[in-house]
Order: C-alpha cells, then structure tokens, then sequence
C-alpha cells in the first residue's frame, strides 16, 4: 500500500511562490505515474500536472498553470514536488497528490489514479 503525504500549502499574495511536496511511503515512486490535481469550493477536482516515465520523464501540465508551475521528484528521497510561481487568486483550491502504479492510464483522468494523499490547502490573496 502507497501512502502520499502534502506538504507546503499556506496562504500567499498574487504573484507569490509555493514548492507543494509529496511524500510517499510503502512503495517506490520511481516507476509510478505521479500527478497533482486540485478541487476549489464548489468545483470539481482538476487536473494540474503530471509526469510519467517513458524512457525519460515526460511532463504534462493543464494550459492554466503552464509556464507557472513545474512539476520535478527526487527518486532518492521517494517525493515529488509542485513548484507553483506567478500564483493568481484563482488557484485558490485544496492541491492533492496521485499516484498510479500501474502507469497504463491517461495521466489527467482522477480515476487513472489509485492512491492520493490528504490534500493541502493553497490560498492566494488578491
């Protein structure tokens, strides 16, 4: 069993910076596909960002956080991160973090994804 663990959330000015990570423990990541994805207040959970190894880590982002946000891990330390730069208002949302072992799914569908952490909560004051 794959246990994720957030980290990192908080509360900051538009423009600001946030490094989200995700822990995990049980299993090795090195081999999963990992994803972030978040869900805003009323709002269905969405899509943030991906990477899954395809000969080399290949990166997927959603057209809203690209050129903002970078998706990186360090196999040595079995975590991912989120580093979230230039952040708006509008991603205020609780940031959760995915894991998919077997790799054979799309990499923005939640259902692809069989373990997730507890979530984070990102704020950005306007």
């Amino acid at each position: 069993q794959t246990q994720l663990v957030e980290s990192g959330g908080g509360l900051v000015q538009a423009g600001g910076s946030l490094r989200l990570s995700c822990a995990a423990s049980g299993r090795t990541l090195s081999s999963y596909v990992m994803g972030w994805f978040r869900q805003a207040p009323g709002k269905e959970r969405e899509f943030v960002a991906a990477m899954r190894w395809r000969g080399g880590y290949t990166y997927y982002y959603a057209d809203s956080v690209k050129g903002r946000f970078t998706m990186s891990r360090d196999n040595a330390k079995n975590t991912v991160y989120l580093q979230m730069n230039s952040l708006k208002p509008e991603d205020t949302a609780v940031y959760y973090c995915a894991a998919d072992p077997s790799g054979g799914g799309t990499y923005y569908r939640t259902a692809d994804y069989a373990f997730w952490g507890q979530g984070t909560q990102v704020t950005v004051s306007s």
